[in-house]
């Protein structure tokens, strides 16, 4: 007897399409090849320039043989406990250098972190911790009487360490590969009970290598750490800097939200690499053009992101400073997607887009993204429809 796609869900076009994409996930797991994972390539930037400042936070500094030293003895500790490829670990640090080493070193022993903010209410904390089943927990002493109660292994980031001699422990062998989760990261649960998105190391550096040709991304690039953890943008700030050899500033928490303050660190920091939310960065206009004539800075780059752009609330900050140095960046993404889908550089000309419409440009390389409809088949250009993204970033 004929059948039809309404009468047999087997050859429904749309499942077929799905059975299609989750086809090509597999091959491109399977293609990661050689890539490095995350952890591997900030350890050759170690071994590169030892001595070259990795890491920043309100007066303290680590080396990237510094920085690489306090990870290992985590990860020591880590591997001790059975921390190792597809293993969780949960870390609740405040923003600090400990928080840095505490990410690198559940990497280094194999592991993927799974981030807390210290900030989230506690049940939210309790919640995280119970989905994930973490068997490990990496926090500092100053917030455990603010954790809920867990069944979860407990190590402490070692807060002494800057005045103790460390040694230069070996790299760990073995561990994760490129193709092991790097790290769970949380939705905001607004449609629902927040769920944990698992990416690997092999989509970061997918990333990373798809938009250089943009970017350019270099030893001399000086990023800020301006967000939470918590929130994948904040991956995009961590391994810029750390995966190319340049220097991250970790933002205190109360810098962070004190557009002024953070303004005069972005001028001491010699920053070149900013990260902002629209929302963020309009503060931060504001307070520049509080201050009069426009603040000296070294940036070369402003990347938006996790929100959407009007364009027109540029026009104050082009009119001060031009388009062109720096040059803005609207784009696009979804914890899903691995943080970025789309590239779009902003000139004067996007101050006019209709209704003040957000830019998100088109999909970066390696990265498929299309404009569907119920049926989903592609639309007419000017016709409203989903957005659907395949490719290297699909989580």
């Amino acid at each position: 007897m004929p059948t039809t796609s309404e009468s047999n869900p087997a050859v429904d076009p749309r499942r077929a399409r799905l059975a299609r994409l989750v086809r090509e996930r597999a091959a491109r797991r399977r293609r990661v090849g050689r890539v490095l994972p995350l952890h591997r390539l900030f350890e050759a930037r170690a071994a590169e320039t030892p001595e070259a400042v990795a890491l920043s936070c309100a007066g303290r500094s680590l080396s990237y043989r510094e920085l690489n030293a306090r990870a290992n003895r985590l990860a020591t500790r880590l591997r001790d406990l059975g921390v190792g490829p597809e293993v969780l670990v949960a870390l609740c640090a405040e923003r600090s250098v400990e928080l840095i080493v505490g990410i690198l070193g559940i990497l280094k022993a194999g592991g993927a972190y799974v981030p807390l903010d210290p900030d989230y209410p506690a049940d939210r904390i309790a919640y995280l911790i119970d989905d994930a089943k973490a068997p490990v927990l990496v926090t500092q002493p100053c917030l455990l009487d603010r954790l809920p109660d867990h069944a979860a292994e407990v190590v402490l980031l070692d807060e002494s360490a800057d005045s103790e001699p460390l040694a230069d422990l070996p790299d760990l062998p073995g561990g994760a590969s490129a193709g092991n989760l790097a790290y769970v990261i949380y939705t905001s649960g607004s449609t629902g009970r927040p769920k944990g998105v698992e990416v690997a190391h092999a989509n970061v550096i997918k990333l990373f290598r798809a938009t250089d040709r943009h970017y350019h991304f270099n030893n001399n690039d000086v990023w800020t750490l301006f967000h939470s953890c918590a929130f994948d943008f904040s991956v995009w700030e961590l391994w810029g800097p750390l995966i190319h050899g340049g220097r991250l500033v970790v933002v205190p928490y109360w810098v962070s939200r004190s557009p002024e303050r953070f303004l005069e660190l972005l001028r001491d920091e010699g920053v070149t690499v900013l990260n902002q939310t629209p929302s963020a960065f309009r503060q931060l206009l504001r307070a520049d053009e509080e201050a009069g004539a426009p603040v000296p800075l070294a940036l070369r780059l402003v990347i938006f992101g996790g929100e959407a752009l009007d364009p027109r609330t540029l026009r104050p900050w082009f009119d001060r400073r031009g388009d062109r140095m720096p040059q803005l960046v609207n784009m696009y993404g979804i914890t899903e997607t691995t943080v970025h889908v789309t590239y779009r550089a902003l000139t004067m000309a996007d101050l006019d887009a209709p209704g003040g419409a957000s830019p998100i440009g088109r999909g970066i390389a390696g990265w498929r993204v299309l404009v569907l409809d119920e049926a989903m088949e592609p639309v007419p250009v000017g016709v409203a429809g989903e957005l659907y993204v395949g490719g290297d970033g699909l989580a």
